[in-house]
């Protein structure tokens, strides 16, 4: 553990990509296997499911450190992470005793995996004996994992760097092996970095490859004949894989969505054993895609009824072939790859083949990419036509040119404070517009504004707060935002009964009144009538 430690100290010192590449090979050579193991799910964002809730873990540091329930929240307000408030409290208090040493497996299968269905009182107990027991210089890293909030500041493409590092195997196969499900310990660290045997997990999916924002100017991409243009659809981003008689659908968050989506895995068990195919989940219907919103009814579904797989059917959208008949197929041109997707899926109408546009220039793409939204799509793909599939987001090769977001004109009327560094500024806002006389939250934001703008709204919104409401604050109705958003849909959640699909701030528009806002009657209008 305090070797561990000793490397979030290194990592959170550094902004330096080659620093943190080196701190974290040097970690990996020196540890052994059980606690590399674990050290590489941690880094690469996975958690423990949480074993303590966040209002237990403020009551017992309460207690521990005899803080009045008003100092603590105030404490933690002004901080705004939980780990690092309860860290400098007890460094406060000085409650480190025994300095217990424990190897960073040890602390977690021994004595944390445990409390998952233990009684409050044992794991009160233990957490209490751990700040303890454990040097001041470990228990924020202990503080973060307990609370699954351990981030660091590290990307999964620098892991698979300082890995290749430490142990010399391909990028590509340590990203593979990294893919899907597994159990951290010493077993599983052995295989990530033992000699590439070509083996794997029948379930494992590749890395997805991403494409990239499209540049300002189209024509830096050379020659349009180089180029295989797809329509970007609006879905959920997904690997099927046929392997050993049995079916998998893994999200593009490395989540395997078993039982999700059945009329997907009985259409992948039409496939031939030793195919992955990489596409879109898209609810489909009378071949037109359905609103999104319906679609995120079924992610959280895992078992589907019958009147839910009849309101949203879903359907595969394929437009990779990275695996067939047993065989890796990433390394060969895209064209080729197509080629053997069509061929693969011909005559079949359970699964969708993503098809092609053309035009003659890149004004004519352009013309093509406005088109996006009356086809209930995001915009282009742009693929290179020899273009291998790679890991993760690899600027050259696959682009992304989406349609010109819509905007509205709201008024801000809700603020509270953001988290992390920004825990003393107000950063999270909520936008409304007018029905009647009436304002109606449509949407909330947080990004799009820079320092200097947050800092000024921020000192406006402490001194125009009406009312507050534990750590929301109502404000003045005074100020317009123009919000930039990808779609519009019905909600009954909001009391505008509409949803703005990823909102953020576009700019300030300090030259609007409130007159000039946008009402609800006109992004009603907005509405696609349902299909």
């Amino acid at each position: 553990m305090r070797a561990f430690a000793d490397l979030f100290d290194r990592l959170d010192a550094t902004t330096s990509t080659r620093s943190k590449v080196s701190a974290i090979a040097d970690y990996l050579a020196a540890v052994p296997a059980r606690d590399a193991g674990w050290a590489v799910f941690l880094l690469s964002g996975r958690r423990l499911k949480r074993l303590v809730g966040a209002a237990e873990l403020r009551q017992w540091i309460r207690e521990y450190t005899g803080l009045a329930d008003w100092l603590f929240e105030s404490a933690y307000a002004h901080v705004g992470d939980l780990a690092e408030t309860t860290t400098l409290l007890l460094a406060r208090r000085e409650v480190a005793g025994r300095e217990l040493e424990l190897p960073l497996a040890t602390l977690i299968e021994a004595h944390l995996l445990p409390l998952r269905g233990a009684d409050e009182g044992t794991r009160k107990h233990k957490v209490m004996t751990l700040w303890q027991d454990l040097p001041l210089e470990q228990q924020f890293v202990f503080n973060k994992i307990i609370t699954g909030a351990f981030r660091v500041g590290v990307s999964q493409r620098l892991l698979i760097r300082a890995l290749h590092q430490a142990c010399g195997i391909d990028e590509t196969v340590l990203a593979h092996r990294l893919m899907g499900q597994w159990d951290p310990g010493a077993a599983f660290y052995e295989r990530l970095v033992a000699a590439d045997d070509g083996e794997a997990d029948i379930a494992r999916p590749y890395p997805f490859f991403l494409a990239s924002p499209m540049p300002e100017d189209a024509g830096e991409l050379g020659d349009p004949a180089q180029w295989i243009a797809e329509w970007k659809w609006d879905g959920i981003r997904a690997q099927v894989v046929r392997r050993g008689g049995q079916c998998f659908i893994w999200s593009r968050g490395e989540e395997l969505m078993v039982g999700r989506f059945p009329e997907v895995e009985a259409a992948a068990g039409r496939l031939p054993d030793g195919t992955v195919i990489d596409g879109e989940l898209l609810a489909w219907r009378d071949d037109a895609p359905l609103p999104f919103a319906l679609l995120q009814q079924r992610i959280g579904r895992k078992s589907p009824g019958a009147t839910t797989l009849a309101k949203a059917p879903v359907r595969l959208m394929a437009y990779d072939l990275l695996e067939a008949e047993g065989q890796d197929l990433r390394t060969l041109p895209l064209v080729q790859r197509r080629q053997r997707l069509a061929e693969l899926l011909a005559g079949r109408d359970d699964m969708l083949l993503s098809t092609t546009v053309a035009a003659g220039d890149w004004q004519g793409y352009a013309a093509l990419r406005e088109q996006a939204r009356g086809r209930a799509t995001e915009g282009l793909m742009l693929k290179r036509r020899d273009s291998t599939y790679q890991v993760g987001r690899k600027r050259g090769d696959w682009w992304k040119w989406k349609v010109t977001p819509q905007t509205l004109d709201a008024i801000l009327i809700y603020a509270r404070a953001g988290h992390g560094r920004r825990s003393n500024l107000f950063t999270d806002y909520t936008f409304a517009v007018y029905d009647g006389d009436e304002l109606v939250p449509v949407a909330k934001a947080y990004s799009g504004l820079t320092d200097a703008e947050i800092a000024e709204l921020d000192r406006w919104i402490r001194g125009h707060t009406r009312e507050r409401f534990g750590p929301v604050r109502a404000v003045e109705p005074t100020w317009v935002f123009e919000l930039a958003f990808e779609g519009i849909h019905p909600s009954p959640r909001h009391k505008s009964g509409l949803a703005l699909r990823f909102p953020r701030i576009s700019r300030w528009r300090r030259d609007l009144g409130l007159a000039d806002a946008d009402r609800l009657e006109d992004l009603q209008r907005l509405l696609a009538t349902p299909t």
